[in-house]
């Protein structure tokens, strides 16, 4: 990034104006005033965007003119006898920050205790819209648009015919797409999240995990889906506010990480605070964020965008902190060759910054009787 907008990005925080703090306890209408103070305050004045930006650097990097853009990806080669070739998708508000300690456990898993066997060749895209993968005025992505765009990456440019997908948020819509229209070139997709449609039938006869997984669906729904009225109704409005004020781009999104992750009340304690402003800032520098709206707009506008039954064989991992955790049958109504499904103890929607060991455990374990 250049410097020119680090210094930019320094002199609108020196000058943030906060709003007064509601007379309720912290965190209940959303951010909370004292603590976005403090994470403004280390953003200006302790965060060191050069090293988290080394830390990206590290990994091969390349872009490539697809579907009227240029896409950024990762190309990380695996250190085994036979890497896999699996595509790794982020969601919002993520970026290929979440992905920096889980890739190597993936590509050298003999550096981390593992079998050199499993280890995957990894391909890990900013969504097209999103960080690197965006530049002013080109055109929006919804999911299906963006799954055939990777689909493309993969096969045609890559010359991977066949492969894996893995992925959490909008990048577990993109591999259940993937794994439903191109099944002929997917030996299968792991996820932290399902891609499972709400069913109005399910009250009727609801078992004991059904009972569970409603009750969750309606607090979400009535506490926390204000963010996807919004972003899928009015995204260009709210850009206006979170392309100008960083402090409204972190308060916005540091709240997505406080109520997704598996904390103890500060995010920091789930999430390495240095990689959360990482991410919000990769957000900041690109001008990205309205841009990373649209799969919103295009979920409320369209079609459901996984079409039939994902038939590829799935594994899960059920984090006690995700956002819905539906119950297996119901999952596998969508998903039909359900092989493995694992409840993890720890962790929450951002399972590759919470618990990079877990998941990478996990996912070499799905991949490896399908190699």
């Amino acid at each position: 990034m250049p410097d020119a907008s680090l210094a930019d990005l320094r002199a609108r925080l020196v000058r943030t104006r906060l709003p007064d703090q509601a007379p309720e306890p912290p965190w209940t209408y959303g951010t909370d005033v004292d603590y976005l103070r403090g994470l403004l305050d280390y953003w200006r004045d302790g965060f060191d965007w050069r090293r988290e930006e080394a830390a990206l650097n590290a990994f091969p990097q390349f872009r490539v003119p697809l579907s009227g853009i240029d896409v950024h990806f990762l190309h990380v080669p695996g250190e085994g006898p036979a890497p896999l070739p699996l595509l790794l998708s982020h969601g919002w508000p993520g970026s290929v920050f979440e992905f920096l300690d889980l890739i190597p456990r993936l590509t050298q898993p003999a550096r981390f205790g593992g079998d050199p066997a499993d280890a995957f060749t990894v391909v890990a895209p900013s969504l097209p819209g999103y960080g690197l993968s965006f530049q002013p005025g080109q055109k929006r992505f919804s999911v299906e648009a963006i799954a055939d765009c990777l689909a493309t990456l993969m096969t045609d440019v890559l010359g991977y015919q066949h492969f894996a997908a893995q992925g959490g948020d909008w990048g577990a819509f993109v591999a259940s797409r993937l794994g439903a229209l191109y099944a002929a070139n997917i030996i299968g997709i792991h996820l932290n999240l399902l891609a499972v449609r709400r069913d109005p039938a399910l009250a009727e006869g609801a078992s004991e995990a059904e009972r569970r997984y409603l009750a969750e669906l309606k607090t979400f729904l009535n506490e926390e889906t204000g963010y996807q009225w919004i972003q899928g109704t009015r995204p260009q409005t709210l850009a206006f506010g979170l392309s100008d004020s960083p402090a409204g781009l972190a308060a916005w999104i540091v709240e997505k990480f406080r109520a997704w992750s598996d904390n103890d009340g500060a995010p920091e304690s789930a999430i390495p605070r240095d990689r959360m402003l990482a991410n919000i800032s990769l957000y900041w520098h690109t001008g990205c964020i309205g841009a990373s709206f649209h799969p919103y707009y295009a979920r409320m506008h369209a079609p459901w965008p996984i079409p039939g039954t994902v038939d590829v064989p799935v594994g899960y991992c059920a984090f006690p902190r995700e956002i819905l955790r539906p119950p297996r049958a119901l999952a596998a109504r969508t998903y039909t060759d359900i092989r493995r499904w694992q409840v993890m103890a720890r962790g929450g929607h951002f399972a590759a910054l919470e618990q990079p060991d877990a998941l990478a455990a996990e996912i070499r374990a799905f991949f490896r009787p399908l190699r």
